[in-house]
């Protein structure tokens, strides 16, 4: 799927998505993403299985005041316990699947919130698996 969207003042908006990458401002991802609106940064969970209190204690550290969580192709949710560190910064979370991130996180955007992305994508999101 490919969104046709203008970017407002250069910040990084998703452009598209399929299975098995991510595409911000033009540009293809194959791996799990942060995605902040002045920002990019490789995500080192590769699994909604590798989810730990760690993970959410870095995205805890996030500039932003609402976070979505991209789950890959199915809809999962955290254990309340893992996710303590963000609820404890203050930050809003919303957990969905990875496309759905991807369109909300441009809305969320185009408001002019302080949006940012954390997506996942696993082997089981690739082409062929």
């Amino acid at each position: 799927m490919k969104f046709h969207l203008t970017q407002p003042d250069g910040r990084n908006l998703f452009t598209g998505y399929g299975p098995g990458y991510l595409s911000v401002n033009g540009i293809r991802h194959e791996n799990s993403l942060i995605v902040l609106p002045d920002r990019i940064a490789q995500w080192e969970v590769n699994s909604f299985e590798a989810l730990d209190e760690a993970a959410f204690e870095q995205l805890a550290q996030l500039p932003v005041e609402i976070l979505l969580l991209g789950t890959g192709t199915a809809l999962r949710f955290p254990h309340p316990r893992l996710t303590q560190a963000v609820r404890n910064a203050g930050i809003g979370l919303e957990v969905m699947d990875t496309s759905a991130a991807c369109r909300t996180y441009n809305i969320l955007l185009g408001e002019d919130r302080r949006a940012g992305a954390a997506l996942l994508l696993s082997a089981t999101d690739q082409p062929g698996l």
